[in-house]
């Protein structure tokens, strides 16, 4: 009862939306500008003391030689992490974030020096470094990792410098296109994140109509969008070449502590089921009474009853307020500390809610520094999938919450790990509304949980096949190949049980992540699959104690950020990703939810 009542006065408090409070960074422009003059000599102190000095240093006086350098690191971070939030909140302030990045940049030139000196240390230094400064072991580690792919110092520095000119420009370029785009439909112009909301409305011949009118709003951008994503490609190239990887996407699984045999493995068994998809489109076509699904039909939702008690419609269509309500409900069944993270991060100003003219598109949650905390930004337009959005990027928010404890250096985590508090946040929205919600709405909601997952797993899997098979072609790709080669890899998927139209072939051109993140795409089946084999865990802990345990373990592993690898934070539930059986313990639980979504029929 006290939850109950938790929620009820969350929802007479929530306001209608929300922006960013900005000032746990700085007060003011003014202030981040007069912050990097200080870094900038701080740095240059720092490189004075020590550049060229590192292998004459006593392993035991690393540990305060490490904390200093964080420390400028994360000043640095502070000020990209402001110039970068100010332009997301309004892309018509690249100027901002250009001078910001181009300040901090003169900091970070004065720091490369230090991790291409521990890598040319032998491996006895480092660890004879590690085991003086174990707080940084794991850092180290990763540094050796990357030994044989970084360039000489001088060469480092061109890169860096040339960074705001090369693919962070048309990165920059992408995000200020994508936002000032406006879609037609019904005499009303929408945004990107407006338009594809449509694609979820009950109404048929609405979402047909956003689905052309988003296709014609690409359409006069294909060509700019296509060359952007072929810079990115030629930008990939060129790194392999330069430093020496084995394949172009090499360097991601670098990053993300990850064996290429791991990444074979999960994407193998995803592109093997395919035809769970399948199957279960071919049934949600019986479901709508539609011979001859198309594209524009694939989020289309199974219209709910009006609940005559109330005199409400059900969590459907859900308003900001009401969305929060749920998740944080969720949220503190699992753990009072997810909850007050939550109702923190809503009270203080970490969450920006709601589209705006010219706000960046999509959603994030911005890790930031360990002395400030995370932003999130959503663009909530009121539907139900929405409110997974919010627990998809809240749970980002509470690891990274979690993880500052370890310090700068060691808190971000590998993509393949900082997607699993995410998805297991909607997995508690998920389980919780099943557990609420009457018998009759139960096929409503598989229905979107089930899309979510083929979204987050196998759609995911596919835009990684679209990388590797673009990537892996030589010379610079027309439009209209990188259209065929998308609704090739897209057929794969559905197969016959749903049609893809000539429009759908060129909405490769809006993914963010192609231009931003290359390779990214796969994190997130690997996040899906971990956090179906822990929730299955988790639900199907015998008692009490045994269920507070996994949490506790829980809480541990996200605390623990990036200190740790992915197979070591994953061994903690007894899982090994190494092991192939790993991803099919995932897939199970898959399987598992679209037998009961069948048994609900």
């Amino acid at each position: 009862m006290e939850q109950n009542r938790q929620t009820t006065n969350d929802t007479k408090t929530f306001s209608a939306c929300s922006e960013w409070n900005l000032k746990s960074l700085f007060s003011s422009h003014k202030q981040a500008v007069s912050s990097c003059t200080k870094i900038f000599n701080a740095s240059k102190r720092f490189n004075k003391s020590f550049q060229g000095r590192l292998s004459s240093i006593p392993p035991n006086e690393f540990l305060s030689i490490f904390e200093e350098y964080e420390s400028l690191c994360e000043q640095i971070g502070r000020v990209l992490t402001y110039g970068f939030l100010l332009f997301a909140q309004d892309t018509k302030k690249g100027a901002v974030y250009a001078e910001l990045e181009q300040k901090a940049q003169r900091a970070q030139n004065e720091l490369l020096f230090f991790e291409i000196e521990l890598c040319a240390l032998d491996t006895k230094q480092r660890q004879a470094i590690a085991a003086c400064a174990q707080k940084y072991a794991f850092y180290l580690k990763k540094l050796g990792m990357q030994e044989k792919h970084l360039l000489s110092l001088k060469e480092e520095q061109i890169l860096l410098k040339t960074s705001a000119i090369s693919t962070d420009a048309f990165s920059r370029l992408f995000d200020e296109h994508l936002a000032q785009m406006r879609f037609k439909v019904d005499e009303e112009l929408l945004n990107e994140e407006e338009i594809l909301s449509k694609l979820h409305h009950v109404n048929r011949k609405l979402r047909k109509k956003a689905q052309k009118s988003f296709t014609k709003g690409l359409a006069k951008s294909r060509h700019l969008l296509g060359f952007i994503l072929n810079v990115v490609r030629k930008d990939v190239a060129l790194k392999k070449e330069l430093r020496g990887y084995a394949k172009s996407e090499s360097f991601r699984h670098l990053s993300n502590c990850i064996s290429q045999k791991s990444v074979d493995k999960l994407v193998e068994l995803v592109n093997a089921n395919f035809a769970m998809v399948q199957r279960y489109y071919k049934i949600k076509s019986h479901l709508l009474g539609i011979k001859d699904l198309k594209d524009y039909d694939r989020y289309a939702p199974l219209e709910f009853q009006e609940d005559s008690k109330k005199g409400s419609k059900t969590t459907h269509n859900l308003e900001y307020s009401k969305a929060l309500s749920l998740v944080l409900s969720s949220f503190d069944e699992f753990s009072p500390v997810f909850g007050k993270i939550a109702r923190e991060a809503i009270k203080n100003g970490w969450v920006d809610s709601h589209p705006r003219e010219n706000k960046r598109g999509g959603a994030f949650s911005h890790g930031s520094v360990p002395s400030a905390h995370p932003y999130v930004l959503l663009n909530h337009t009121d539907s139900r999938r929405d409110a997974f959005t919010i627990a998809h990027e809240f749970g980002h928010m509470i690891h990274q919450e979690l993880s500052k404890k370890v310090g700068y250096l060691n808190m971000d985590t590998p993509l393949t790990t900082a997607e699993t508090a995410s998805v297991f946040a909607e997995m508690l929205l998920f389980d919780s509304l099943k557990n609420s919600l009457p018998k009759d709405e139960l096929l409503s909601l598989y229905v979107g949980k089930l899309e979510d997952i083929f979204s987050t797993l196998f759609r995911q899997i596919v835009m990684t096949n679209f990388e590797r098979e673009i990537h892996n072609r030589s010379g610079e790709l027309s439009v209209d190949e990188l259209d065929r080669i998308w609704l090739t890899e897209n057929k794969k998927m559905f197969g016959d049980s749903l049609k893809l139209t000539k429009n759908y072939a060129s909405w490769w051109c809006y993914i963010p992540h192609f231009i931003h993140s290359p390779f990214y795409c796969y994190a997130y089946a690997y996040g899906q699959l971990l956090v179906l084999s822990l929730f299955g865990l988790y639900k199907k802990s015998p008692d009490t104690q045994t269920r507070q345990k996994f949490i506790a373990t829980y809480l541990d592993f996200l605390s623990l950020g990036g200190s740790q690898s992915p197979r070591k934070l994953v061994k903690k539930f007894g899982f090994d990703i190494e092991d192939s059986t790993f991803w099919t313990l995932g897939m199970d639980e898959v399987k598992r939810l679209l037998k009961e979504f069948e048994d609900l029929l």
